[in-house]
């Protein structure tokens, strides 16, 4: 192996050399931070997996730094071994990427000293107060003592840096041209495979360390840079205390709050509701990819392209007027789960690490199995971490747990997740609550083959398909697959014993923007509406009354309407409501992230207003007709405005104030 390994070129040995010296930096880190804060009482043999996976993360950070080593050291004026400016470069930039690795590495021991979290951007918060804020740390730390130990770790790393630098000096042999090419390209595959991090579709993210089941083993995992850098995106989105508190008021009243409830309290323990059904239903909520409502049967598309699911909307509960809080698959997970509209802007919440601590009123199934199935992957928009940090016990299943084969870049098709799905819950001998994610009604638009004698797909006029909603044939066979894949799920379910005391939660993820022509009213094509009107059925043949509902309802209300039905006692943080409450009101939130938008539906209008130039739209969502000018509908409007403004507040507080309850290790 040494013989091996000095046949090598210098620049490659010096590369490995610095990888070792950094790894062995980076562990010892991890390594200082679990016997220093190990206070949730975690053996070695416990958080083995929390440090294989930090290694993992490490080697990303450290290959960053090979690779522009390896890269810029490959010219002739900047290499490392054969240029004496290069020798000189090099050992000034590895000094100062020395000196901040530490110095990263020793605040992020201050700064979870004193929050018990990772090293975040919210760190750049208290420069605001510098002055205040350089006291707080003069005085709390021992400030000089750290400094002295920056500069000896950092002399002493690059004491070792340089030390392996003059015994590969000393040791170089002439390299073939062959052997010098090929060692750089395998360098850089290797690098560039650590960079990405695993074998999968999607790259290693910080996400994957909030499937290690505890705060603690995810905070142990990450890395400050890991947590620093994918927070610092999200900085700019700051909630105002003050004008939360200000509206605060506003929420108590539409959300029937205690008027003696302390501000900022969004807490409300609910009891289990009269009329609720006693038998411990199992639960099974789909959520639906891109279940647009005018493109649909329910609302009489003439190309009725979902008539399966239109007759089960005939006999169960249908909320024929449900909305969207906003548009996107991540920011529709987001609003069902936690019951919240996700108002980050540009990014979505899930891809913030700050926000990853939500509290999800799934925990209060007790007794309970969970399940969460998607036929791709949850590393998309980094839904692992909002799944598995926050859903006790949680039974994830992914395109890689199932037999059936992937179709394309969103997994197994719809009908096999369906089918897949129905053989895990059929063998429960536990009430679950299980959650369904389904891909199929998106681009590329997949019918799979083994699906194509059964299923037949239509030819429909292209001026047909645009009057209509639709904009291509595949997305409108597409569509029809989705009802095909429901149409399976039931026939293959309703043979099961669970299917008798099952409640079955269809809600659309989001909606699609296009023209409703005069399907609906303008409002849902200028206001872009359809975007976000989707359908939401309860469905339970033994178990519901069948009914349509036209008051209007969010998406964010699922979990709550779910939870009382179910006569359990559950604790609600969010702003989601029991839509079956007969106190409830009746609302729907809209936030439009790409022209920075808020507004609310509500009764028979659509108020919404640009967040910087506070320009107002209010129209109507019966008809045409322009709203009045009464006193009435002025105050409506007002009304509108008003609780707009607290939801978008409130939402932006709750991002990081709605956090679960401490988790114990198991």
């Amino acid at each position: 192996m040494k013989h091996l390994i000095r046949r090598l070129p210098a620049l490659v040995r010096w590369i490995l050399s610095i990888g070792v010296i950094y790894f062995l930096l980076f562990t010892a880190m991890r390594l200082g931070l679990y016997l220093f804060f190990n206070k949730q009482g975690y053996g070695p043999g416990q958080v083995l997996d929390a440090f294989f996976l930090g290694a993992r993360y490490d080697l990303r950070i450290i290959c960053l730094v090979l690779l522009i080593l390896l890269v810029l050291g490959s010219t002739p004026w900047l290499h490392p071994f054969k240029s004496s400016f290069g020798k000189k470069w090099w050992n000034v930039l590895l000094s100062i990427i020395t000196l901040l690795i530490l110095f990263f590495f020793v605040v992020d021991y201050a700064h979870y000293a004193y929050l018990v979290q990772r090293l975040n951007a919210s760190v750049l918060n208290y420069l605001e107060d510098a002055g205040i804020s350089t006291s707080m740390v003069w005085q709390s730390y021992p400030v000089i003592r750290l400094v002295l130990g920056l500069i000896a770790g950092t002399w002493f790393i690059v004491w070792l840096i340089r030390r392996s630098w003059r015994r590969i000096q000393a040791s170089t042999q002439p390299v073939s041209k062959r052997m010098r090419i090929t060692s750089f390209v395998i360098c850089f595959l290797v690098c560039g495979f650590f960079l990405f991090g695993k074998f999968s579709q999607y790259p290693l993210r910080w996400s994957d360390a909030f499937a290690l089941g505890s705060d603690y083993k995810a905070n142990l995992s990450l890395n400050p840079f890991e947590s620093f850098f994918n927070t610092l995106k999200f900085r700019g989105n700051k909630f105002d205390k003050k004008k939360v508190e200000e509206l605060f008021p506003v929420i108590k009243q539409y959300y029937n709050l205690d008027p003696n409830t302390a501000s900022l309290n969004f807490e409300r323990v609910v009891a289990p509701r009269p009329g609720s059904i006693t038998s411990k239903p199992n639960i099974v909520l789909v959520i639906c990819e891109s279940f647009s409502g005018y493109k649909s049967s329910m609302w009489g598309n003439p190309l009725n392209t979902t008539p399966f699911f239109n007759s089960i909307c005939e006999k169960g509960v249908f909320f024929d007027r449900c909305f969207t809080p906003t548009y996107g698959t991540a920011r529709g997970v987001w609003a069902t789960l936690t019951g919240m509209p996700d108002v980050e802007m540009p990014k979505t919440a899930s891809r913030n690490p700050a926000a990853v601590d939500q509290h999800i009123i799934i925990n209060d199934f007790a007794d309970y199995e969970k399940f969460y199935l998607i036929g791709g992957s949850t590393s998309w928009a980094n839904m692992r971490g909002l799944l598995t940090n926050n859903i006790n016990n949680l039974h994830l299943y992914e395109q890689d747990d199932y037999d059936a084969p992937k179709i394309d870049v969103w997994g197994i098709s719809d009908k096999n997740l369906f089918l897949e799905s129905n053989k895990i819950l059929a063998k429960q001998n536990k009430p679950f609550f299980a959650v369904i994610q389904t891909a199929d009604n998106h681009r590329p638009y997949t019918i799979p083959e083994e699906d194509r004698a059964e299923f037949k797909l239509i030819d429909v006029p292209q001026d047909s398909l645009s009057k209509y909603g639709f904009e291509t044939l595949p997305e409108v066979n597409a569509f029809r697959y989705t009802d095909y894949c429901f149409q399976k799920f039931f026939e293959a379910a309703s043979k099961e014993k669970y299917f008798d005391n099952t409640i079955f939660v269809f809600v659309g993820d989001h909606g699609i923007p296009g023209n409703a022509g005069r399907m609906f009213p303008d409002a849902w094509t200028e206001q872009r509406l359809t975007s976000e009107h989707v359908p939401l059925l309860f469905y339970s043949p033994r178990l519901l009354q069948p009914r349509r509902i036209n008051e209007i309802c969010s998406q964010m209300d699922v979990l709550p309407t779910i939870a009382g039905l179910s006569n359990i006692s559950y604790l609600n943080s969010s702003l989601g409501k029991d839509l079956l409450d007969t106190s409830s009101h009746h609302f729907a939130f809209i936030f439009d992230p790409d022209n920075s938008m808020t507004g609310l539906v509500k009764g028979d209008y659509f108020y919404r207003s640009q967040l910087k130039t506070k320009k107002e739209e209010f129209v109507s969502v019966k008809d045409n007709n322009k709203p009045g000018t009464d006193s009435a509908t002025l105050a409506s409007k007002e009304q509108m405005r008003l609780l707009s403004q607290a939801i978008y507040e409130s939402a932006k507080y709750l991002l990081l104030n709605n956090k679960k309850k401490v988790q114990q290790p198991k």
